[in-house]
This record gives structure tokens, sequence and C-alpha cells, in this order.
């Protein structure tokens, strides 16, 4: 029987094998060594036939295969222990075919991938484009006032990293501690004689951790009460504060 090989089309020994199983509909749970071992054997031979360098992993392959093939034709000699002899004895094949069992999952994960990018490569996208002339000068203050508590937190992590809180603190015991209401009247109080955005750090003169957390929760609850405008400088920019009135610049206190 003749068989046309194109070494082209193949990655590998357990490549054809594959290929050699699927076109003779073999079960890779059963192979017949001795007709898969005579198939494969005429790839080599048509390799060199055709003058081709055979690679190692090719000829590794064969002395396997032949190695298997003459133990399955080994006959089975009687055992006294017949039950001993069912659980020592194993296929020869078992190896192989756990090779090629797993190399063909990666080789159908290969061939998913494959035509993933292949719907992908159709997909056509439009790089961004620039709108600010079409966008009203009206509109900007909106645009940069919208602040999460995701950015009030991540610059409240940063004032920390400023101020070098990252280790445990000493809290000073004082007569008097600052509730969230009278900080927030504080606040409100310095925006309104302010001419200037005041930045987010400049709410935090002191090093006590206290204080600025009562700070932190009294410019949240404003905000949440719609009394101050919270703009960010940009995406992951500074964040500054200012009173509820037009006209206001920006300031780097």
């Amino acid at each position: 029987m003749e068989y046309n090989v194109k070494i082209e089309a193949y990655e590998g020994p357990l490549d054809l094998l594959l290929h050699l199983i699927n076109k003779l509909e073999i079960d890779i749970y059963d192979i017949p060594m001795a007709e898969i071992t005579e198939q494969y054997l005429v790839y080599i031979h048509a390799m060199k036939e055709f003058q081709l360098d055979v690679a190692s992993e090719y000829l590794v392959m064969a002395a396997t295969l032949l190695a298997i093939k003459s133990k399955m034709l080994l006959p089975n000699h009687e055992e006294d222990d017949l039950e001993e002899q069912f659980f020592e004895e194993e296929d020869p094949r078992d190896e192989l075919v756990e090779q090629l069992v797993e190399y063909k999952k990666y080789k159908e994960a290969a061939k998913n991938l494959k035509e993933k990018e292949k719907e992908r490569s159709l997909m056509y996208t439009k790089p961004p484009v620039d709108l600010s002339p079409y966008v009203d000068a009206n509109q900007i203050d909106s645009l940069q006032m919208d602040v999460t508590i995701f950015d009030m937190l991540g610059a409240y992590h940063k004032l920390l990293r400023r101020k070098k809180l990252q280790k445990p603190l000493t809290t000073k015991i004082t007569n008097k501690d600052i509730s969230i209401d009278e900080r927030m009247t504080e606040i409100l109080e310095e925006l309104r004689k302010s001419d200037v955005k005041l930045s987010f750090f400049h709410f935090f003169p002191l090093n006590d951790k206290r204080y600025l957390v009562i700070t932190f929760l009294a410019m949240l609850e404003l905000m949440k009460r719609n009394e101050i405008i919270v703009e960010q400088d940009g995406t992951f920019g500074d964040i500054y504060l200012s009173n509820r009135k037009e006209g206001i610049q920006v300031g780097r206190s």
C-alpha cells in the first residue's frame, strides 16, 4: 500500500502519527502497531528517497514504534499466579497513547486560537478622534467634575505616602477633637474666601492621623451634598476643590 506524504504538513513525529491515526480511522486508545509502524516507516523512506534530511526525532519515534511492535509480538508466558500477571502486565502502548492524547489537546487549542486570530483580523478599529472643536466651552467644567470615590481614595493614599504615614502612628490626645461637621464648615469657609481652586492636599496641613481621616470624610460628605465642586486635572491628575461659584482659577496651593 502506497502512501503519499507532504513533509511540510507535519510539525514533528507526534503530528505525523496523529495524522496517520485520523487518516486510517484508528482508535487512538487501541493502536494497531503493525499497521501504524508500517505507514510511519513509509514516511521515513519517502524523506530519504527525496534526499531530505531526516530529523533525529523522527528516527527516535521510528525506533520506539518498532520496539513497541516487537514487544507486542512476543508470546505471553503463562505464570503460575495468573492474578499477579493480570495486575503487573502493562500495555506497551500506554506511554505513546498518553503523549498522543496530550499533543492532540494542544493541537486543538492552537487551532482554536488560530481561528480566533483570523476572526479578529476581520475587525477594524478607528483611532480616537479629537472632538474638542465640537465641544461647547461651557461644557468643559461639567466634564471635569467627574471625580469618583475611587479618585478620592487614590488621592488620599497619595497623601499618606507624601506624609510617610504608612507606618503605625502614635495618636496625640487633645482636649477637644474636631467633628466631621465642624471640619465641613471650615472647608466651606476656606473655599468661600479663596479666589482660586485649592488643591486636595491643601486641606491636610496637620500630620495627625485622626485629623486626616476627619478631613477626608468631611470632603466626601460635602461632595455627597453637592456643596463643593471637585475636579481632576486630567486622568490620574491632581484633584482640586472649589466653592460653587464661577470665575475661579486653579491654584497650586
